[in-house]
């Protein structure tokens, strides 16, 4: 037997026994990062060690601090799991090794994405001549989205950014929502539009983007180069923007309309649930994840541009030695040169759950985020304080120090994991459901650890 296979069959193994043993292991790591650098840490040798030797150590040293993120019982930040297809195909995009930048380097990679793609935009209703691009993840999305977004709006004034750049140029006012996610400022950062220079516009008590502050704003700036950001899906409370009526609004002033759903945009799947992102395919750009709610693994955000020419101008390049001809290539959605294959995973997904199958899991999630708030409140002195409409949960659990300590104590005693985070000016429990694995079964442990700690909590401060 060779080593490579003796590798492969070890890993197998380990793999099987670790999904196996989910149900049964706390969701917190047992070691912390500290532990983990030691067991793993040693001079570097001068010679190399057997390949299953290493992978041995891998196992021996990490695993204690892995956290079971595939848990049913996961509940932290928004982070799927990963479909049984799509671990499949993930594996075998690292066996066949694919760089998929060009058509040439690869028709297996781009033949797959560009199935993929058509997929995708048919079940989230968006137009079918736009160009979609396999980014490393939501980040990267709203990034590749507002270099499109900045080149066309300064087009449309006569600027070229890709010869000149940015100085000199027209003013570009980039507008956002209170409640925007930090990964806007940050993409806006990276583009040289500066995160500090956006115009901000109200929200209401559900962190939506309020569409009378928005036509007041729009109103009021300067007839120069305009984007307006819109979100599907806050990161807290999980509420969607008015996208129609924004849109509508944005038309008007010749803004170009991107909209972040990192998570959110696929309640567009949904005939339950489509109603929260009515008028959505009339935006020029849309930023997705896939290893969010599609549950696909990790290195897998979508970019998608309505024009796409538009994309493969602000993306694309040419040069001699790359074997290309007049079919664009997939670096021309993205702004990698070499990258993993990531549409085989994204096309495993789709393919394993079909239309129907993608609707009944976005549905689940959403039925077992408002199962939660149910059993929630009623808790005594529990508090959910959003309006529970798509897969997040905000609670609260009376004192703003009460609910950080509940929230310690949970992710200490490890049945499940669920983030603390801040939602206007109040310590909150965030729980976001994006897990195809998590049952009615899952909920019930988490609420019994919820019950308990609770209880423990205001004991020890009785």
């Amino acid at each position: 037997m060779t080593n490579e296979r003796r590798v492969l069959e070890r890993v197998l193994e380990e793999a099987t026994g670790f999904l196996s043993d989910l149900d049964d292991r706390p969701v917190r790591a047992v070691s912390d990062v500290d532990q983990v650098a030691a067991a793993l840490g040693r001079p570097l040798p001068d010679e190399g060690a057997d390949p299953l030797r290493v992978i041995e150590e891998l196992i021996a040293g990490a695993e204690p601090g892995v956290v079971a993120m595939p848990s049913g019982r996961f509940f932290g930040w928004v982070i799927g799991g990963t479909l049984p297809a799509a671990l499949g195909a993930d594996w075998l995009t690292s066996v066949w090794d694919q760089n998929a930048g060009l058509l040439a380097s690869s028709p297996a990679a781009a033949g797959a994405e560009r199935v993929a793609s058509g997929w995708l935009l048919d079940v989230l209703g968006l137009p079918p001549t736009a160009a979609v691009g396999f980014v490393t993840g939501a980040m990267m999305a709203n990034f590749t989205c507002l270099a499109a977004a900045r080149r066309e709006v300064l087009r449309r004034k006569g600027w070229d950014v890709d010869r000149d750049g940015l100085v000199g140029a027209p003013p570009v006012t980039v507008v956002v929502g209170e409640e925007r996610h930090d990964t806007i400022d940050v993409a806006l950062r990276f583009l040289g539009l500066g995160s500090g220079r956006s115009v901000v516009v109200p929200t209401d008590d559900q962190g939506r983007l309020r569409a009378d502050a928005l036509a007041d704003t729009l109103h009021s700036v300067d007839a120069g180069p305009v984007i307006v950001c819109l979100q599907a899906g806050n990161v807290n409370s999980g509420a969607f923007d008015p996208i129609g009526e924004t849109i509508e609004i944005a038309r008007r002033h010749g803004a170009w309309v991107h909209v972040d759903g990192a998570f959110g945009l696929w309640a567009a799947a949904s005939p339950k649930l489509r109603t929260l992102t009515t008028g959505l395919e009339r935006a020029d750009s849309w930023a997705t994840d896939a290893h969010k709610t599609l549950n696909v693994p990790y290195d897998s955000g979508l970019a998608i541009v309505a024009d796409a020419a538009v994309m493969y101008q602000a993306m694309g390049v040419h040069a001699a030695y790359l074997i290309q001809d007049e079919r664009p290539d997939p670096l021309a959605t993205v702004p990698e040169f070499s990258r993993r294959a990531r549409g085989f995973a994204v096309w495993a997904a789709l393919r394993s759950l079909g239309r129907v199958g993608v609707a009944d899991m976005v549905e689940r999630f959403c039925a077992h985020a408002r199962r939660f708030s149910t059993l929630l409140e009623e808790i005594e002195g529990v508090q959910v304080v959003n309006d529970v409409v798509f897969t997040q949960v905000c609670v609260s659990f009376g004192s703003d120090e009460t609910t950080r300590e509940v929230s310690r104590r949970l992710l200490q005693e490890g049945t499940a994991w669920m983030t603390p985070s801040v939602w206007r000016g109040r310590a909150i429990l965030r729980i976001s459901v994006s897990n195809w694995r998590t049952t009615d079964t899952d909920l019930d442990r988490t609420l019994d650890a919820v019950r308990r700690v609770v209880a423990e909590v205001r004991a020890s401060v009785a």
